[in-house]
């Protein structure tokens, strides 16, 4: 029953007849057994062989021998399970059973199904050694690494075989042409594909097709039309996907066009919309798209004299315009792809939201604001629903043209359709009104988000609190962060920089100290770029002592100043008079690594002349000059006035 069981793929049968033959208590022969362990395992019930095996001895009803073992082996091989294998191999030779080829032969498959190359080559060492080798076993191997990318060491395999007159079978053959192609070594399955047809083998369309494509991908263009031409030559009718990889490989259009040619006899409607397709893919690809607009044109007129590698009526896809719609989007021509818009209309062939999109956004982007909405509602009447893409292309035009009221109104249509409008675009509304002076408005436009049941991100009031700061506007701009604060926002450390630069801006530093008490203990980490504006703010309001201070707490809290942080301080220190300070403070800059910058050098230069020291101010006017950055003109005067001062200053008595 097993016998006929198995072949046919009756698993479930099966199963049920391993358990009705250990229920049975029936005794076996070892031959039987084994038989039966194939049978189970060629179905892959491995884990059922597994359990009869063990089921049959456990109740004493059969002594199982070497060639149990090897078809236990032989399915559980199957399974990739090394341990399972190892184990059996053991209570194989526990039982006193030596191993014979077919007992390697399957640790060889386990181990190469489980990728354990090193072991793999040991067991096939250990065959060769002992004379077992035979093509199933040299087979296994070449597979594997194959799939391991050792094409080399395969292929030498493979003529390792020929000089012992072991061949491969065709299955063999095919997976591993297949395998070669896929590691890019068409060199090699070409050279297998002529051993297997000097084998006897017949080689059909699938061959050439693998063996055509990976040539295509290599841009060998010329063997892969010279394989084409012998596979016509032997009567192999081609299909459609090999002259896809020929045309697509073409990088000339004129070369595309005469293989299509060529090619339009021999195909039915179908096959001859796919190579055109194919065809308008790679004429997009390549950047021609006028040529690629034309065949369009040609397959919907139907017209052999308007385009000669249409000779056949072909009636173009949706796909079809949305390829070549795309290509001529992305090299700016529009008008064209408008026009093509129409035609897919006219023809009765659909379009869809993508070619509705991709037009709506160029038109957009080209600022062609009642052109859109044309289409918008075009699309609406065609039944076809618009995305959050085709509206958020729409807003965007609205947004940078500033058009707070026709923005309001398509969020009203966008709160309709479950569509979220992209915080890139009402930020940088709000952000141009800021640049012009208009933080009002920009506050009235997120107001009325709020009213549309749209809540603006941080990045929209961050950018409108930098505006109002910038108007120094900054009691308002402080009730705004407070409400947002209130509604449940969270501002990040940016959002906090903006506030702490526009007080300290305003000459309101404790203000701007009491937010950095409040970034902390809300857990977030202050940053050096935090610091450097509170240490900024310091030295305009005089308070260089804190600017030192600041200075210190980053160092204790194990965080690098940058340049701008020294030179800020060195500035303030300069202007207080503290000329002493800020060299020592220049050295330890030094010491630390971060090295001055132009405006460092400006800043210390400016105050030894302030402090009387026009020597040491030129000495670091020339050390400036030596490392290429090019001073200011006041900076000269400054050094050149102090000298003259200190040439005319009376001498110490």
């Amino acid at each position: 029953m097993a016998s006929h069981l198995s072949p046919a793929r009756q698993n479930a049968p099966m199963k049920a007849l391993a358990m009705e033959l250990v229920g049975s208590n029936c005794y076996m022969t070892p031959g039987a057994l084994g038989f039966f362990l194939r049978c189970l395992g060629s179905v892959g019930l491995v884990e059922e062989a597994n359990i009869l095996f063990d089921e049959i001895c456990k109740k004493g009803l059969c002594v199982p021998n070497g060639y149990s073992y090897n078809c236990l082996l032989e399915a559980v091989s199957k399974s990739g399970s090394i341990e399972l294998v190892e184990k059996r191999m053991k209570e194989m030779r526990d039982a006193g059973w030596d191993f014979d080829r077919y007992t390697l032969t399957a640790a060889l498959k386990v181990y190469c199904n489980a990728g354990k190359f090193v072991k793999a080559m040991e067991v096939y060492n250990e065959v060769h050694e002992k004379g077992w080798v035979d093509a199933h076993a040299m087979c296994i191997l070449v597979l594997y690494l194959c799939k391991w990318g050792e094409v080399d060491k395969a292929f030498d395999l493979i003529e390792r075989m020929e000089h012992q007159n072991l061949g491969l079978n065709e299955k063999t053959f095919r997976v591993l042409i297949h395998g070669f192609v896929k590691e890019s070594r068409v060199d090699k399955a070409l050279h297998l594909f002529d051993k297997m047809r000097k084998s006897g083998f017949s080689v059909d369309v699938s061959l050439y097709d693998v063996l055509i494509g990976g040539l295509c991908e290599n841009r060998e263009i010329e063997k892969a039309l010279s394989m084409y031409s012998e596979m016509k030559d032997l009567g192999i009718q081609s299909d459609v996907r090999i002259l896809r990889k020929l045309i697509l490989a073409f990088s000339d259009e004129r070369e595309m066009i005469r293989m299509l040619e060529e090619s339009w006899e021999d195909l039915n409607e179908e096959g001859m919309l796919m190579l055109c397709s194919s065809v308008l893919n790679g004429l997009v690809d390549n950047g021609s798209v006028d040529r690629a607009y034309q065949l369009l044109q040609a397959m919907m007129k139907n017209e052999s004299d308007v385009d000669p590698a249409v000779k056949k009526k072909v009636r173009p896809t949706t796909l079809s315009f949305e390829t070549v719609i795309d290509g001529l989007l992305k090299f700016g021509k529009l008008p064209m792809a408008l026009s093509l818009l129409e035609d897919v209309n006219r023809i009765g062939c659909k379009a869809n939201v993508r070619i509705y999109n991709n037009i709506i956004h160029e038109l957009c982007k080209s600022n062609k604001l009642e052109e859109s909405f044309k289409l918008l509602r075009e699309m609406e009447q065609s039944g076809i629903e618009p995305t959050h893409f085709t509206h958020n292309s729409i807003f965007g035009c609205l947004c940078r043209r500033e058009d707070v009221q026709g923005s309001l109104n398509l969020l009203k249509e966008m709160r309709v359709c479950g569509h979220q409008p992209w915080e890139k675009h009402s930020s940088l509304l709000v952000k141009q009104f800021c640049q012009h002076g208009k933080a009002a408005e920009a506050c009235h436009f997120l107001d009325k988000m709020v009213e549309v049941n749209f809540l603006p991100g941080l990045v929209s009031y961050s950018t409108v609190i930098h505006g109002l700061l910038k108007n120094q506007e900054v009691d308002r701009a402080l009730r705004l962060f407070q409400d947002i604060c209130a509604d449940g926002y969270c501002p990040d450390a940016v959002f906090y920089n903006i506030l702490i630069n526009g007080l300290c801006k305003a000459k309101r530093v404790s203000e701007a100290e009491n937010f950095l008490i409040e970034m902390v203990m809300k857990g977030l980490v202050p940053s050096v770029v935090t610091c450097n504006l509170l240490i900024n703010g310091y030295c305009k309001n005089g308070d260089v002592d804190k600017a030192v201070t600041c200075l210190s707490r980053i160092f204790g809290e194990h965080r690098e100043p940058n340049v701008i942080t020294y030179t800020t301080v060195i500035d303030g220190l300069c202007k207080a008079g503290r000329i002493d300070d800020a060299l020592v403070l220049w050295n330890d800059m030094a010491k630390k690594g971060c090295a001055p910058n132009r405006i460092t050098f400006m800043a210390l230069i400016n105050g030894l002349c302030e402090c009387g020291k026009p020597v040491e101010a030129l000495a670091y006017l020339r050390e400036m000059e030596k490392k290429e950055m090019k001073p200011e003109i006041p900076v000269y005067s400054a050094v050149i006035s102090a000298l003259v001062s200190n040439q005319n200053r009376p001498p110490a008595t």
